[in-house]
């Protein structure tokens, strides 16, 4: 793309990030014939699909549910392949979206934002790179995901080892062949439990590092029926409109009365419910009854459900053991969706060690040290998961009226209003934000929906020359309140998860996400909008 800066350094509008949000928000910004930057780190659109290659990378949502609603003929023409699409193909997706909209040319990629500054008296926002652009835009909209700044491993002597070690958030573009090598996965989180498979079927041998397990179900992927398909897309509209009135952005195929509780079924009744979706793979073994998620003895029904097809599976029964979860409730931490994980421990050559027990002391030169064994590797894997929800926001030095400083406002955990904006930092949109239902949802309806909201908004603000659009304090405190009752009248505060921020050392405690659902969300923010933006200060 041909250098612009000089025609560029004053615009309406600078997104931060390329990946499905970014790429939707200027496309919905150019219709209004508004002019806007997108600034982008990586050399290619993508996101979370452009860093994240390791193998074995797949959505954990259905091909049919995650693509974009805005255009029919995009979700028409485009022909997935599998159940469960791979990283591969959903890169060439988004790249198909961005040639499809022209949306390249408002991209300047290979370049990080490093700081946003308000300016309370021009009211608009100065944004600066590190190639020494400076930007002045009236809004600025934070499209930079919700997993996109991966937990930096923090290991001894890893300086020191003379193998390759790679991070599954930020996997080489070249190829990775892991042939006859002794390699280390370091963690079992999603990435891990997708990758370890795939990398076993390479190495020579295999020793996965566990400190916590993670509860998975199957995927049972398989070639997308084209009779499903077609009847997706001859039904596409009431398809859509459920998905967004629903409570997780995707609605699970079932007959049966999810509103029942669960100990009023005899175990008879609950285990068939369970081996139904087992055998139907993916998320809908957390939608067998109404109240998984807030009463505690009913999610052990599930929990030991698990366990037994863990047990069942896996033919040591120590690794078996090691293998189920017990100090949390299934699915208080992102349940994990797989491709034969647990049989994979089956095969002679991988071994599963318990760093809770004999915790990693060190990496040497030649592999690493518990405090009960060493291990000779020739590569390791970090699968140490991300610095959810806030890392990438903190990564940037974003201040507000007065100079006050995102980090500053946000250090005993994050305060927005509806997950979009923050009280003190004026026509400043976050995309699928702190207190929205982002990562506990499908995140194509979340990130339209927010897309939407936030195009809309500023099309009104536009309209009326109103130049500032900020949350009120008091909002602001409502909302957090609300987020907060909402979460803590569930099972998920008591796992010590990435939706905790429990993950990375010295992070506040606090439940992040909105677990409200996305239908009554969206009903939410359209109440704002229509009472012309209720809770926010306009100027």
């Amino acid at each position: 793309m041909a250098d612009s800066r000089s025609a560029q350094q004053r615009v309406d509008v600078v997104i931060v990030g390329a990946g499905f949000a970014g790429l939707y928000m200027l496309h919905r910004l150019r219709g209004l014939g508004m002019t806007a930057r997108v600034f982008e780190k990586g050399d290619g659109v993508g996101g979370t699909w452009y860093w994240n290659r390791y193998p074995g990378a797949r959505c954990d949502i259905e091909s049919m549910d995650y693509s974009l609603s805005f255009d029919d003929e995009l979700q028409q023409e485009w022909q997935w392949s599998e159940r469960y699409a791979r990283q591969p193909e959903i890169l060439r997706y988004v790249n198909h979206v961005a040639d499809r909209f022209d949306l390249r040319r408002g991209i300047t990629f290979n370049t990080l934002v490093t700081a946003a500054t308000w300016d309370d008296e021009a009211s608009r926002w100065l944004v600066e790179t590190d190639t020494g652009e400076r930007v002045s835009c009236q809004f600025c909209v934070m499209a930079t995901g919700c997993l996109s700044v991966p937990q930096a491993p923090r290991f001894a002597g890893l300086e020191s080892f003379r193998g390759p070690w790679h991070q599954t958030g930020l996997w080489p573009h070249a190829e990775v062949d892991f042939s006859e090598q002794r390699v280390a996965v370091i963690g079992t989180g999603s990435s891990a439990i997708q990758s370890i498979p795939v990398i076993a079927g390479q190495a020579a041998r295999l020793n996965v590092f566990q400190r916590t397990p993670n509860f998975s179900v199957p995927a049972h992927s398989r070639p997308l029926d084209p009779e499903y398909e077609r009847q997706i897309k001859a039904n596409y509209a009431e398809f859509r409109k459920s998905a967004r009135e629903s409570r997780a952005g995707f609605v699970v195929a079932t007959n049966a009365n999810t509103d029942t509780p669960t100990l009023e079924a005899t175990p008879e009744q609950q285990r068939q419910e369970y081996e139904a979706r087992w055998a139907h793979g993916g998320f809908g073994l957390m939608s067998s009854f109404s109240d998984l998620y807030t009463n505690l003895d009913a999610n052990e029904t599930t929990a030991e459900f698990v366990r037994a097809k863990i047990r069942e599976t896996v033919r040591d029964s120590a690794v078996a053991e090691l293998l189920c979860p017990r100090d949390y409730p299934i699915g208080t931490k992102r349940l994990c969706v797989d491709t034969e994980y647990y049989e994979t421990y089956n095969q002679e050559h991988v071994t599963l060690v318990d760093i809770r027990s004999a915790p990693i002391v060190e990496i040497t030169p030649g592999g690493l040290r518990t405090t009960e064994a060493a291990y000779e590797l020739d590569a390791i894997v970090f699968a140490t998961g991300f610095d959810a929800m806030t890392g990438a926001l903190f990564a940037i030095d974003i201040r507000g009226r007065g100079g006050v400083a995102l980090r500053d406002k946000w250090a005993n955990g994050p305060q927005t209003y509806l997950g979009i904006a923050t009280a003190g930092f004026p026509n400043m949109f976050l995309i699928t934000g702190p207190g929205s239902p982002s990562v506990l949802s499908n995140m194509m309806v979340s990130i339209e929906q927010h897309v939407e909201w936030v195009s809309d908004c500023v099309e009104y603000l536009s309209e009326r020359g109103i130049a500032t659009l900020d949350p009120t304090p008091e909002a602001e405190e409502r909302w957090g309140e609300h987020v907060y009752d909402e979460g803590h009248a569930t099972l998920y505060p008591l796992a010590n998860s990435w939706y905790m921020g429990a993950n990375i050392p010295g992070k506040p405690r606090v439940f992040m996400p909105y677990i409200g659902g996305v239908g009554a969300y969206r009903k939410e923010c359209d109440e704002v909008a229509a009472k012309g933006y209720d809770g926010f200060a306009l100027a």
